[in-house]
């Protein structure tokens, strides 16, 4: 097993039910928590291992230099690794656009991928689901909502396919205006009300563009049009998703809020386990409640139904922007109402996204994107 990202939160889980699976780990790789990396690297006695940031490399390199780990540096180094692991199953838990080209070379190697980086179907969908076919790759999803979905399916065939519920958290302000939620400081942003996330997914949640993003994600992975998946406030996220069916019989998933049911689950191929999370006690629970989102006060949900209609660049470009935005916002350079005002304003400022459908021309677009998000942040 192979775990890209492995100091995030999905990473650190994913080891956990490598522990917990007896799955051997050959190789982790993360951004920059060098420290980490080594004690990890120690502690499952891995093989490989890398760093995106060379300094990072340098001193792991130093740090495990009375081991036989191979360090490998920068987003080349973390390809190059994957294709000499050996490695059979690799979860990719990298942050944002950087976990593209290392999902490309999961493919690539043949590797069997448990993706919970959403981020390479947001920017580049077709060509990602293109290769995985190419290769005969089964992707399986480690996000909760897109882990359930692909378990709902199992209900039924893909005509009878009514539509698919994405649920959501709402997030830390569901229930505000726009006006209420401009200006909340980082602290409340950060609040999540079930999950524990990295920060970047946490503000993602809060303006809902993650949810978006999980669209988009569904859209690629399972061949559905954007008509005919929609979102449903959740707010105890016990229900992680839901299938209904043309006979108008829903299926929906349950679990506690817990991401290592999701690596689980692809790590057994959808096979049934003995469980590595708590059971659930639905009469603990006690009800369970239902809303329809606030498009008006979160705009960049329909931005995303937008940009997967648009098609081509724009979804990386979408991506994009949210990226330098969010990042502001984290280093509270923004206001928080400012982070949907600064994609809206650069995904409808490249029109011309929607006729790029290469790789080269995608990382084109997100560069351009990227500088005119920050000329608007004025950052």
């Amino acid at each position: 097993m192979l775990v890209l990202g492995s100091t995030g939160s999905i990473g650190e889980q994913a080891l956990d039910v490598a522990k917990a699976t007896s799955t051997q780990v050959v190789g982790i790789c993360a951004g920059t928590n060098w420290k980490r990396v080594e004690a990890q690297a120690r502690e499952y006695n891995v093989r490989f291992a890398a760093m995106c940031d060379t300094d990072a490399a340098a001193e792991l390199a130093i740090a495990l230099s009375d081991t036989d780990v191979r360090v490998f540096a920068g987003v080349d180094g973390i390809c190059e690794m994957i294709a000499e692991s050996g490695a059979t199953f690799a979860v990719n838990s990298i942050i944002g656009q950087a976990g593209l080209l290392p999902t490309l070379a999961v493919l690539d190697a043949g590797i069997r991928l448990a993706l919970a980086n959403k981020e390479s179907l947001v920017v580049a969908g077709e060509i990602v689901m293109a290769k995985a076919r190419e290769k005969g790759i089964e992707i399986l999803p480690v996000d909760s909502e897109h882990c359930a979905i692909h378990q709902c399916l199992r209900s039924g065939k893909k005509e009878e396919i009514k539509k698919i519920i994405l649920t959501a958290s709402g997030g830390p302000f569901f229930g505000l205006s726009c006006d209420e939620i401009y200006n909340v400081p980082l602290s409340r942003a950060l609040a999540h009300p079930t999950w524990k996330m990295g920060a970047k997914i946490t503000i993602d949640s809060a303006t809902l563009m993650n949810k978006g993003f999980e669209i988009i994600e569904a859209a690629h992975l399972f061949g559905i049009g954007a008509d005919k998946i929609d979102v449903l406030v959740h707010r105890e996220s016990i229900i992680h998703s839901m299938v209904e069916y043309i006979d108008n019989s829903v299926i929906a998933q349950l679990s506690i809020p817990d991401m290592r049911h999701c690596v689980q689950y692809a790590l057994d191929r959808g096979a049934r386990g003995n469980g590595v999370i708590e059971p659930l006690d639905l009469a603990k629970i006690s009800r369970l409640t239902f809303a329809r989102p606030d498009r008006k006060a979160f705009p960049l949900l329909d931005l995303a139904l937008y940009a997967l209609d648009r098609g081509g660049a724009t979804c990386a470009v979408l991506n994009a922007a949210n990226e330098v935005a969010v990042a502001a916002y984290l280093a509270e350079k923004i206001p928080f109402g400012q982070i949907s005002d600064c994609v809206c304003h650069t995904v409808h400022a490249m029109p011309d996204a929607a006729d790029i459908h290469t790789l080269d021309g995608i990382f084109e677009a997100d560069r351009k994107a990227r500088e005119l998000s920050k000329a608007y942040l004025n950052i």
